[in-house]
């Protein structure tokens, strides 16, 4: 199953597959501390995380486990964030993800709200699953209320990969 929105647009946003051009472009996610912090244990110098990111999206691309879409401006054709669908294992069960990372310079510009509503409607328009997560730090707020914005709602706290998460969820309609 092919849960990529390749092609796909949103009011201001086209989706389209990562590609390895986009690292210089991407960097600058990575050496932002305020995008990082919230991940686990100790980040990795930033060129080096950026590329973990990138292997990590193309490994999910060529094992058909969703993945992060590159999100363009259409008005710039800038990069300005990620957005995707990927295949979670959260506590043993088996997820549809709405996944969303904006790059710094972006944030607070409705970007991540647009483009994970767009995944949301993408994931149940083509009966992809009938709930969707996202998985968030405990302490990440701001992605807390692209997911409520989203219609989400919070329904546990657990533990992934060694971070507090909360798991919020939305049923198709």
């Amino acid at each position: 199953m092919d849960y990529l929105l390749e092609g796909v647009t949103s009011n201001r946003l086209l989706f389209r597959k990562l590609n390895p051009i986009d690292f210089d472009a991407w960097l600058p996610f990575h050496e932002n501390p305020l995008s990082t912090q919230f991940w686990e244990g100790k980040q990795a110098e930033p060129k080096i995380a950026c590329q973990l990111w990138l292997d990590k999206t193309f490994y999910r691309y060529k094992n058909k486990l969703g993945g992060m879409n590159a999100l363009i401006a259409i008005q710039t054709e800038a990069l300005v964030g990620q957005c995707g669908l990927l295949v979670q294992n959260v506590d043993g069960i088996v997820e549809l993800e709405i996944g969303y990372s904006i790059l710094p310079h972006y944030w607070k510009n409705g970007y991540a709200t647009e483009a994970a509503t767009k995944c949301k409607q993408f994931a149940f328009e083509n009966k992809l699953a009938t709930s969707l997560i996202s998985i968030i730090h405990i302490d990440n707020i701001p992605s807390q209320k692209v997911a409520i914005n989203n219609g989400m709602h919070i329904e546990k706290t657990t533990v992934y990969k060694d971070n507090p998460v909360h798991i919020f969820r939305v049923y198709a309609q």
